[in-house]
């Protein structure tokens, strides 16, 4: 069963960030030139990186667009997103290199059209992100940028993207996000649990190469690398060995 370790890279306004919890104002820059960065991981063996335009997630704009195209220009294989609202914007990163896109925001408030785009594009095509915040008992879905909570639950929307023939489902704890507080073991193995046909790549607060270990025993298909790398408290090599 392949196991996929994917670095990230969050761009705000063409550089590299990270936010605490997804929030805006809580931002660390950490380097300027996005390019240089994605291809010091592709030269540490990564096979595939995670690029994020918040920018584009608050203004449902594909604002780091040229930075993404550049970096996949390199050659390796990308999944993105972050202001995919519409067929077109799936489209111009599809033109831009971009293996799979990533779908938030319209993937919480817009599921019809979104397998609609499945049934389109494939499930190779796509990663859903649902990104989730325990509120109350339930797992709750915040979208625009995590600025903004929808009625639906992901113990509603992953099984019936499931139902709808998706693969990959990209699912964040936002409370851990940033956090290096370690993956939320608990919500990867009831995701295993739930909806065992999707691929799960668990993503916020990784901070050792134990807690990649724990989440691929707890059922994840992969695990997206942020702060932990740029930190330096690991190594991409260290993390595919795992």
């Amino acid at each position: 069963m392949n196991f996929d370790v994917i670095p990230a890279i969050d761009l705000r306004g063409g550089r590299v960030v990270r936010l605490k919890q997804g929030d805006y104002a809580q931002q660390t820059t950490y380097a300027a030139d996005p390019r240089a960065l994605a291809r010091r991981y592709a030269n540490a063996g990564a096979r595939r990186l995670h690029l994020v335009d918040l920018d584009g997630a608050r203004s449902g704009s594909l604002d780091n667009l040229a930075v993404i195209e550049a970096i996949a220009a390199d050659g390796m294989a990308i999944q993105a997103g972050g202001g995919v609202r519409e067929a077109s914007d799936l489209q111009r990163l599809f033109d831009a290199g971009v293996e799979r896109v990533v779908l938030g925001s319209v993937a919480i408030r817009d599921p019809e059209r979104v397998a609609g785009w499945l049934g389109r594009y494939g499930a190779e095509r796509l990663t859903l992100a649902l990104d989730t915040r325990r509120r109350d008992g339930r797992w709750t879905l915040p979208s625009a940028g995590w600025t903004e909570t929808e009625a639906r639950t992901l113990d509603e929307l992953a099984p019936w993207y499931a139902a709808h023939g998706a693969r990959h489902l990209l699912c964040t704890d936002i409370e851990r996000d940033g956090m290096l507080a370690g993956f939320n073991l608990d919500l990867y193995r009831h995701l295993a649990a739930t909806v065992p046909a999707l691929a799960v790549q668990a993503s916020g607060g990784v901070r050792s190469l134990d807690d990649i270990r724990a989440a691929r025993a707890a059922g994840a298909r992969g695990v997206i690398l942020g702060r932990a790398l740029l930190e330096g408290r690991f190594t991409v090599a260290e993390a595919l060995a795992c």
